[in-house]
């Protein structure tokens, strides 16, 4: 089993049925996003495939460490073809081919990844949480926004520069985040669910061309299964701002963009340690309801 650096066109859509099927056995999303825009790009993030009888069964993605970032492991098994060991191959091939300090994430948390971590000796290392909240049954504080600063929404292209870079700076810890560029903000508003009215910018009135804070907004459609639920997509504050209250005042506008949408609830992700931005979001109304663990090696 060996990682290459580009899936062909078949297998990349092998595997997205696999992952759509893995996501309605298990109820939550097997594998992230920037996975499923990785599978048809060639960058520095390597795909691995377990194959039987001439068909995918299990997938693996690495996303290379760099600085003092570890590498960072996705995987998804096909449900029919799980508790046959595919899942801990891939999981021990990724653990190998990252290095020292890898990690592999278990999306929601569920019985089966934590047995498959007790069987390679792995122990829990980062905590992301998905919170979420109410919308139209629980009134929203007003939008207040305060003197000296300018807020509005995203004006295309011309807005990527200094959203990027406050992106850089205010994630410059994420492994994920940290990284993106031109062309993950163009993918992104390429996306169906794009909304340049739910994307909002934070200027100070002193410098309206630096900005201070972004949030982007995001909808997901609805199933037949689960109504459609709007997302706090990206908070980004530059360090240099920080204190100002701009988060407060970027979350609520936007919450108050998706209720007006008609959306019953909204959720978000924070990582378990962000005390201040747990802090925040618990004074909004939300609460805990699912969590993502990233595993190491001992």
């Amino acid at each position: 089993m060996e990682f290459v650096s580009r899936l062909s066109a078949e297998q990349a859509a092998e595997v997205q049925a696999l992952v759509a099927r893995a996501h309605a056995a298990d109820g939550t999303a097997p594998v992230s996003e920037q996975v499923l825009h990785s599978l048809a790009d060639e960058g520095d993030v390597r795909h691995l495939v377990a194959v039987e009888a001439a068909a995918i069964v299990g997938y693996a993605t690495l996303v290379p460490g760099h600085g003092e970032h570890p590498a960072m492991a996705e995987v998804v098994v096909d449900p029919p073809h799980r508790r046959r060991g595919v899942g801990t191959r891939l999981v021990a091939a990724a653990l190998d081919a990252g290095g020292t300090g890898t990690r592999v994430w278990a999306h929601g948390d569920l019985q089966s990844a934590r047995a498959l971590a007790a069987r390679l000796g792995l122990t829990p290392v980062r905590e992301l949480l998905q919170l979420r909240r109410p919308l139209g049954e629980a009134e929203l504080p007003a939008l207040q926004v305060p003197d000296g600063l300018i807020l509005r929404t995203y004006r295309g292209p011309e807005d990527d520069a200094e959203l990027l870079r406050v992106n850089a700076a205010a994630f410059a810890w994420h492994p994920e985040q940290g990284r993106w560029t031109e062309r993950d903000v163009a993918q992104r508003r390429s996306e169906p669910w794009f909304d340049p009215a739910g994307v909002f910018l934070v200027f100070d009135e002193q410098d309206p061309d630096r900005l201070l804070g972004f949030h982007w907004t995001k909808v997901h459609a609805g199933t037949a299964d689960q109504p459609a639920i709007g997302e706090v997509y990206v908070v980004g504050i530059d360090p240099g701002a920080q204190g100002r209250g701009l988060g407060r005042l970027l979350t609520l506008a936007g919450l108050r963009y998706l209720g007006e949408r008609g959306l019953g609830a909204v959720l978000l992700y924070v990582e378990g340690d962000n005390d201040a931005a747990l802090h925040t979001y618990g004074r909004l109304g939300f609460e805990r309801f699912h969590v993502d663990l990233a595993y190491a090696r001992a």
